[in-house]
């Protein structure tokens, strides 16, 4: 690896940290070290960051706001990226609305709405990346990216900047072609509609009123734990199975929304990974569903 990093060095790609623990970039508040944590500064610096790994076959992962993410204890083996400041800008173009892929997808909407546009309301709650928004198709109160999303622009695993457009990002429920082929969002161009700022803002105050009511957003959590099964709620199932206060050391499932951990203070990964087991387990004897977990689970072991 030290090979490597000197490559990196020497290219100038940003700011590189070792053996960083990575609970401080994850709203859940866990996880082990990275191997390399690397923070470009530029499309360039990313795009030759990638390139650099990629001819050395050293794996990868992207952590963009670190919501809807659990790290394992033992942490990340090879390099995690991480973009930096450069990526966090946004840009108004009358209806058209151009955002870089650190931005967070909350600040978008609020700023939006501000702006008379409609479209984002959903998005309020929403606490990561517009980069990972667009990985996960997030979505909420019957809307996702994949309405609103016009194109994004994705550095892939081997270097190269492609621009794709919604169709072929190939959305699906909290899905896209991102799954499967490697890549990061640095940029997202959504096309909006012009509303009315007073109706915007109202939607937008309802919504964060229900939340505040339903969700234990003053508590470490990464949102929804698990998928909505088709024709229920996984919330629905989870807290008439009694699950509601379950806890294993220090991850609880919240007694206030059924659909998320709670970090008490001292959870690890491997108590979360337990509980989530728990959780499917009665959810499939009770109901005969199976959970589908949301939060995407990386790191080693």
């Amino acid at each position: 690896m030290q090979h490597v990093v000197s490559e990196l060095q020497a290219a100038h790609v940003g700011k590189l940290l070792f053996q960083e623990p990575l609970a401080a970039y994850t709203t859940w508040k866990i996880g082990g070290p990275a191997d390399c944590l690397i923070i470009p500064d530029s499309k360039e610096a990313l795009a030759e960051t990638l390139r650099i790994l990629y001819r050395h076959g050293v794996p990868w992962i992207a952590i963009g706001r670190g919501s809807n993410m659990l790290v394992s204890d033992k942490g990340i083996r090879g390099a995690v990226i991480l973009l930096g400041r450069a990526f966090e800008y946004l840009n108004f173009d009358n209806e058209r609305v151009i955002a870089g892929g650190a931005l967070s997808f909350i600040k978008l909407s609020v700023l939006a709405g501000k702006q008379g546009l409609t479209g984002l309301e959903f998005a309020g709650g929403i606490p990561g990346s517009v980069g990972g928004a667009v990985y996960m198709n997030a979505g909420a109160h019957g809307s996702d990216v994949s309405r609103i999303l016009k194109q994004a622009d994705i550095v892939l695993e081997t270097g190269e900047l492609v621009t794709w457009t919604a169709e072929e990002l190939e959305f699906a429920y909290r899905h896209s072609i991102l799954h499967s082929i490697k890549g990061i969002v640095t940029e997202a161009v959504f096309e909006l509609s012009s509303g009315n700022r007073t109706e915007i803002a109202a939607a937008m105050a309802s919504y964060k009123d229900r939340r505040i009511k339903t969700q234990p957003l003053q508590m470490a959590c990464a949102g929804s734990t698990f998928r909505n099964p088709e024709g229920t709620y996984a919330a629905k199932l989870i807290e008439e199975a009694g699950l509601k206060g379950l806890r294993v050391g220090g991850a609880e499932v919240s007694t206030q929304h059924a659909n998320f951990i709670v970090n008490t203070g001292q959870a690890t990964a491997a108590d979360v990974l337990t509980l989530m087991d728990q959780m499917r387990s009665k959810v499939q004897e009770l109901y005969g569903v199976d959970l589908i977990p949301e939060v995407l689970v990386v790191g080693e072991p």
